[in-house]
């Protein structure tokens, strides 16, 4: 199963959910984006319709392709 985590390619930030109250916002470290993580492809996308600016050039990361041969 993917794991997508959607990142901003201008500012290097990660979409995820605030912990407290589960509200999409960004954080710097990747590590911090866990509640970002997801495999549904509906959700990546009414994500960045709701939450990203075209400014942000949002992008989809695959979890499990980074440190492969199929690196980005």
């Amino acid at each position: 199963m993917p794991r997508y985590v959607i990142q901003s390619a201008t500012t290097g930030r990660f979409l995820t959910a605030d912990p407290e109250g589960g509200e999409p916002l960004w954080v710097s470290l990747l590590q911090q984006a866990g509640g970002g993580v997801t495999d549904d492809h509906e959700r990546i996308a009414q994500l960045m319709a709701d939450y990203c600016e075209p400014d942000d050039f949002p992008q989809v990361i695959d979890l499990d392709r980074l440190g492969t041969a199929n690196d980005y």
